[in-house]
């Protein structure tokens, strides 16, 4: 049975009835926040805050272990609490805030976090009480029990490639897919090689403010012919957090990895083989 600690998501009316919980805390990752604070949250901004590491010049990595129980242990969550993420909800982009930071405490092997369905626009549009300004909490002892099965590091994923039969999701746009267009952080255009698309914003209904069903997602997993064993990628492991979360959290697929190093760190070296790349 899953306990409410354990759900992958839950709604701002479930939250609003939490809030008194001792064991609750409500992380806001939004960077930067507006419109205020769900009573009692506190902020980490996830673009400043340290949650992603440049290692080596690859944007978007996994920090150490040490450095990530210092951040979560300085703002004040212990290994018992129920931990729930709320990223702005405006796009699945946004969520991505959310998901990343909930795929980082799984890798730390704390199992009681949450993201909010909506995040904080669907909190806000629900009515619920806002408040002007964050609260803090006095620093505490985080202990993390690091898993290595949710990441998919580099040579993991060269592997992936180089069988052939391990399914490669690309969560990013498709005019990145096809090496059309190029993010920043990426060497050169194209995406890798045997991999499917899905992008990002398929998993999350913006208008609705919330994540698809577990039918809807898996659905779209197997129309892709992705399914068990799926790593997911983008540019810097942000886009492919929500896919990642959708396929593994929310429709509850087995063995979904996450790529944090995507293709900023996979084209970094021209050697590596890319499809729909400059000489496709």
């Amino acid at each position: 049975m899953t306990t409410d600690s354990q759900r992958p998501l839950v709604d701002s009316a479930w939250l609003k009835g939490a809030l008194d919980r001792p064991d609750l805390v409500v992380l806001d990752v939004r960077t930067p926040p507006a419109g205020g604070f769900i009573p009692g949250s506190i902020h980490s901004d996830y673009a400043k805050a340290g949650w992603r590491a440049t290692v080596d010049g690859v944007p978007g990595l996994l920090p150490g272990t040490a450095v990530l129980e210092r951040l979560i242990g300085g703002l004040g969550i212990r290994n018992g609490d129920h931990v729930v993420l709320v990223a702005s909800g405006l796009s699945a982009a946004d969520m991505g805030n959310a998901t990343r930071v909930y795929w980082t405490f799984k890798t730390l092997g704390h199992d009681r976090v949450s993201v909010l369905d909506g995040g904080f626009a669907a909190w806000s549009d629900a009515g619920h009480p806002v408040v002007t300004a964050a609260a803090t909490r006095p620093a505490a002892t985080f202990t993390a029990a690091p898993r290595e099965d949710l990441r998919a590091p580099l040579p993991v994923v060269a592997a992936a490639v180089a069988g052939g039969s391990v399914p490669l999701l690309d969560a990013r746009s498709a005019e990145q897919f096809e090496g059309k267009a190029k993010s920043p952080q990426a060497r050169v255009p194209g995406t890798l090689p045997g991999a499917v698309l899905i992008e990002n914003s398929a998993f999350y209904s913006a208008a609705e403010k919330r994540f698809l069903p577990a039918d809807a997602v898996k659905a779209l997993a197997d129309q892709a012919g992705t399914g068990e064993s799926t790593i997911t990628f983008c540019n810097t492991g942000h886009l492919a957090s929500v896919s990642w979360f959708a396929l593994s959290e929310v429709a509850g697929i087995d063995g979904v990895r996450l790529y944090d190093g995507s293709m900023s760190e996979w084209t970094a070296d021209p050697s590596r083989p890319v499809k729909n790349g400059p000489a496709a």
